[in-house]
């Protein structure tokens, strides 16, 4: 499904480069439920959006379905994103004119998915994180933790085949994060292919295999 070759990241600001990744080979199968660990810096998230298609290596190459994805214009791109992709924001990202109903249906306009089953898949999606007396809110009238369970349900609304999770549990108390995970590991088991970015080591119990990053190398693989 994916496959990174010699994936390097830098900002080059005049005689000094500094390096975010150097060098990454990596690999991720169709099904697979992998986590990218690491300190603060080691380039996780850096790592995430450039297989996210939100940033570009410096250097390297990125395959994705066979498709380079480094070669692509930004057009070719945002349709990739648009038909595989869901992403989980440590920041949420969510939209903040739009009420909780519509930020859960924009990816389903994007697939240009028809108004009824639209509304059927919101509402699916309301009642299963338990938030449909949030659906007219706005996002600053959410909490932290209300908003992240918004950003998860945007990003598996439209059953996509890779989601990409940036720390997807850092603003729920223990009894969410623990619901989100199970709720991960069912969207695996169902053929979704899942790569998170977390510190908790619990969550990282949950995936195949464990990638962990250090000053923008890959230190280890499990």
């Amino acid at each position: 499904m994916i496959k990174l070759r010699n994936i390097t990241k830098f900002y080059d600001a005049g005689a000094v480069k500094t390096y975010v990744l150097r060098n990454i080979d990596l690999d991720v199968a169709e099904g697979e439920f992998i986590t990218i660990m690491g300190p603060s810096g080691a380039g996780k998230t850096t790592l995430l959006n450039i297989i996210g298609m939100l940033d570009m290596p410096t250097e390297g190459e990125y395959l994705f379905f066979d498709e380079k994805v480094h070669s692509l214009n930004d057009r070719k791109r945002s349709a990739l994103y648009k038909q595989y992709f869901g992403y989980v924001f440590q920041s949420f990202h969510l939209i903040d004119e739009l009420t909780v109903y519509e930020n859960l249906e924009t990816p389903l306009l994007y697939k240009k998915i028809k108004g009824a089953e639209r509304k059927s898949m919101v509402c699916d999606i309301l009642d299963r994180f338990q938030i449909v007396g949030k659906k007219d809110l706005f996002p600053s009238q959410l909490s932290g933790g209300q908003q992240q369970l918004v950003g998860v349900a945007r990003a598996i609304i439209s059953n996509p085949k890779l989601i990409l999770a940036d720390e997807p549990t850092g603003n729920l108390h223990s009894e969410q994060g623990e619901e989100i995970m199970r709720l991960f590991k069912k969207l695996n088991a169902e053929g979704t292919t899942i790569i998170q970015v977390t510190h908790s080591e619990k969550n990282a119990s949950c995936g195949d295999r464990i990638v962990r990053l250090r000053d923008g190398w890959i230190e280890k693989l499990q």
